[in-house]
């Protein structure tokens, strides 16, 4: 069951996916389409699975799943893994490599491998103020207040 993002409670659960580019307007419009139209169906075990997405910058995809209802079973997980697989293809992106950083230069989006990052942090081309996006956030409420954040204040921070 499809629900608006902002409407799912703060302790549902975040998936969220980052692209190695932006999406162009083109994109992003398909994209909304087709993930509407998967989390309509999503269901777990047969239930309907309230959930909602949104697409900050047009670079991430960001899946949130209200549990009150029902949670998310591992052939549930995997149906959304393919989902966001075949938008992978049909895209020529990547969106499930976690291996890569997305920050902030001014109001860009920049996306570099992790290894890369590193070598920004010792070069001091980044620093512990460098606004990072810490996709290791579970729930709603810690995407609401932890997502975006200096270096200093995510798991980024080892590196600065």
């Amino acid at each position: 069951m499809l629900v608006d993002f902002k409407s799912l409670s703060d302790d549902s659960r975040i998936w969220i996916y980052q692209c190695n580019r932006t999406f162009t307007a083109d994109e992003v419009a398909e994209i909304k389409t087709a993930t509407a139209g998967f989390l309509e169906q999503w269901t777990a075990h047969g239930s309907s699975l309230k959930a909602g997405f949104e697409m900050p910058y047009n670079r991430f995809l960001v899946i949130g799943l209200d549990q009150s209802m029902a949670s998310a079973s591992g052939c549930s997980i995997d149906a959304s893994v393919h989902f966001v697989q075949d938008l992978e293809q049909k895209y020529g992106v990547d969106l499930l490599d976690k291996m890569n950083v997305s920050y902030k230069t001014g109001e860009y989006v920049a996306y570099k491998p992790l290894k890369d990052f590193k070598k920004m942090a010792k070069e001091k081309a980044v620093s512990k103020n460098t606004i990072v996006f810490n996709n290791l956030v579970a729930t709603k409420q810690e995407y609401d207040a932890h997502w975006e954040v200096p270096a200093s204040e995510s798991w980024h921070a080892r590196f600065v």
